[in-house]
């Protein structure tokens, strides 16, 4: 079955959606619109370290997108401008890992296919990363979801909940880079932000609650 191009494409768009859907919601709930752009941005610095170390490029961008949401976390609510800060980290990571990645030498790379996904090139190694991806993601969201909603809506009711906020900040920014990990090879750096954005803002105004919204 996993012979045919077209089905692995299929199984590959299941996996990153079901993964962006619920997460795409905290997003939306914590206006982390940015910040996600700014993860997704960094993922292309990821790809040129792994093309020049050598090393898979789902680790190369799992542990950039990783530290890029973890330097935004530990940034925000110390007076910087947010959206500002977001913006310009965003966007210069993008840059560097686009300056980066045509420096290389003796590598042959299709930097589309990167930016814009290439679902079609998804291969049976790519299929199960991102199905293990997505099922790591979910598996967070599913057995922290109380604390995670409460975080969400209010920080000092989770704290009096017996809920680390910052804890489940962590949880939020780990599962963020895991589907930047996997939906590169699907959607690509620049459309990853939309999916975990578009769909979640669609759902909020038909739903009565946020389990409804989130499955």
């Amino acid at each position: 079955m996993f012979d045919d191009f077209l089905i692995r494409a299929m199984l590959a768009s299941v996996g990153v959606a079901l993964a962006a859907a619920p997460l795409g919601c905290f997003v939306v709930w914590r206006r982390m619109a940015y910040f996600g752009d700014a993860t997704a941005h960094a993922a292309v610095l990821g790809v040129a370290l792994s093309l020049t170390l050598s090393t898979p490029i789902f680790a190369g961008v799992l542990v950039v997108s990783l530290l890029m949401a973890m330097t935004v976390s530990s940034l925000s609510g110390r007076g910087f401008a947010m959206d500002t800060l977001l913006g310009v980290m965003a966007h210069s990571s993008l840059a560097i890992g686009l300056v980066a990645v045509s420096f290389l030498s003796g590598v042959r790379i299709d930097l589309m296919s990167y930016l814009f996904g290439d679902i079609l090139a998804v291969g049976p190694t790519d299929l199960w990363l991102i199905w293990g991806g997505a099922a790591s993601v979910l598996l967070l969201i599913v057995s922290r979801w109380s604390g995670l909603l409460l975080s969400t809506l209010n920080p000092d009711l989770a704290l009096a909940s017996g809920f680390n906020p910052k804890r489940e900040q962590f949880i939020l920014t780990l599962s963020l880079a895991i589907v930047v990990a996997v939906a590169i090879k699907v959607v690509g750096v620049l459309l990853i932000a939309a999916m975990l954005i578009v769909p979640a803002a669609t759902a909020r105004p038909l739903s009565r609650t946020p389990e409804v919204m989130a499955g």
